[in-house]
């Protein structure tokens, strides 16, 4: 794993917010998508203060260098040499930020397909400095939408969050599989101090469910804020495998139910 680094000047007159917000975003072949997104990150940049960590996992079509040209942003790009999958994505951005962050930091974790709206970190810090440990961009609240997404995806989505909500009971989560989350540094340091390089083990989109089910361990205070999804913004197809998720969700079910807890307080 490799990380290069650019750094850009914050823009003349702008006011920050205490603590940085690492923005996680991994990517395999985003090279269209990236730049509008990174054009909205770099306006809530103007306010917050934001370092963005594009983990280019073995893409083909330039990610790469397209995030470092990248405008009004520090900008960190993880890379791996071949593609290993979301999972290990996620958790080699979450290794680099927990390298570098600072106690009042938060990570966000966001899609680089541009369906997300990064006008939320703000929404996500104020949850965060408010008591929450975990935060959710959730499509299943009041005044969240998923209406742009194809017909399968918000099928697989709902029916998950049907399934974990029942057979989990996880406090305070309706949208168990978005991909548009805020983790108390503080909260990450302290699993992967007990899960080390198995923190995430699942290399598909079941990845962000099994993340939140190790953080459970360690009682966290979770809150979500609505999240209106903008598939219609997405300009390459979906990564999606609706049968091979749908049998991730499954086997991570059971080895969830078969594993045993910590044996020590996290």
């Amino acid at each position: 794993m490799a990380v290069d680094e650019q750094e850009a000047p914050a823009a003349p007159g702008a006011t920050r917010t205490r603590g940085r917000a690492h923005v996680v975003l991994p990517a395999y072949n985003e090279a269209a998508s990236l730049p509008p997104l990174l054009r909205r990150l770099a306006e809530v940049a103007r306010t917050e203060e934001v370092a963005v960590w594009v983990v280019d996992d073995g893409s083909s079509d330039g990610t790469a260098d397209v995030a470092v040209e990248a405008d009004g942003l520090v900008v960190r790009v993880v890379r791996h040499p071949v593609n290993l999958g979301l999972g290990q994505a996620v958790q080699s951005g979450l290794r680099a930020v927990l390298e570098v962050a600072d106690e009042d930091d938060l990570v966000v974790v966001m899609d680089a397909d541009d369906t997300h709206d990064p006008a939320l970190i703000t929404a996500l810090r104020a949850e965060i400095a408010a008591g929450a440990d975990v935060v959710i961009c959730s499509r299943f609240v009041a005044g969240g939408d998923d209406t742009t997404a194809p017909a399968f995806r918000r099928l697989l989505s709902r029916g998950a969050a049907v399934l974990f909500r029942r057979v989990l009971r996880v406090d305070g989560v309706r949208d168990f599989t978005s991909g548009f989350r805020a983790y108390r540094v503080s909260l990450l340091d302290r699993a992967a101090v007990h899960w080390g390089e198995r923190l995430v083990e699942e290399r598909g989109f079941a990845c962000m469910v099994e993340l939140l089910l190790k953080l459970r361990h360690c009682r966290p205070v979770i809150a979500e804020v609505p999240l209106r999804l903008r598939y219609d913004r997405k300009r390459g197809p979906s990564k999606l495998k609706l049968r091979r998720t749908i049998m991730q969700y499954l086997k991570l079910l059971m080895r969830d139910r078969l594993a045993p807890a910590p044996y020590r307080p996290l």
